[in-house]
């Protein structure tokens, strides 16, 4: 049994999985909520262009945090073998959109995804988008959301190493408090031997580019 990297980069035999909730989305309930919240704020939710928010919203819901039903991961395991392989693979700008969980304002940005295979053992590269926007689509911090993207191409391929940046605008920041228009937020994981300098240098100029 080949050993795996863990979330801090060492080996071990075994790795807990954190899958998605099982419990679906209860839509008749958010319609409630949200009619609440609309007298809340002062609205009337009865006038005609609010009669149907609280059905849209409900299913909004579904997709906006639709990765709180799914494990994320499960995508990256499908997998090809090219033996010998052990060379970087990036994957960038890919583009997400999320949701913060301490306003509940969307955050967007773009996700790129650096990994060095073990012996050839590769996913497909569709399946890496398919892992960052099941991991997007829950209430997240954008910290949380770099590192479980991360550790799920850790689990599943057990590669040699990992780098993960997220580079995103938060309208939390952007049209409340400070309201600082075009911040962008850059978060980012390493895992492996790609925290080595100079492997991780190669993975930041093909990321940016160079």
């Amino acid at each position: 049994m080949s050993e795996q990297l863990n979330a801090e980069g060492h080996t071990s035999a075994t790795v807990q999985v954190k899958l998605g909730h099982s419990r679906p989305i209860d839509k008749p309930r958010i319609e409630a909520a949200v009619r609440e919240f609309l007298i809340g704020i002062g609205e009337d939710p009865d006038r005609e262009g609010l009669l149907g928010t609280p059905d849209r919203v409900a299913r909004a819901c579904e997709e906006v945090f639709g990765g709180l039903q799914e494990d994320p991961g499960a995508y990256l395991r499908k997998q090809f073998y090219e033996p010998g392989n052990e060379e970087m693979v990036v994957v960038r700008d890919i583009p997400f959109s999320s949701m913060c969980e301490h306003h509940l304002l969307p955050f967007v940005g773009k996700a790129h995804v650096c990994y060095i295979p073990r012996d050839g053992h590769v996913t497909g590269l569709s399946k890496i988008g398919r892992c960052v926007s099941g991991y997007a689509h829950r209430p997240q911090l954008q910290e949380r959301l770099t590192g479980q993207i991360a550790d799920a191409v850790v689990r599943e391929l057990n590669p040699l190493g990992v780098l993960v940046v997220l580079e995103a605008e938060h309208t939390c920041m952007t049209i409340r408090g400070i309201r600082s228009a075009g911040a962008v937020t850059a978060t980012s994981a390493v895992r492996g031997c790609l925290r080595e300098i100079k492997t991780r240098q190669e993975a930041m100029r093909l990321i940016q580019g160079r």
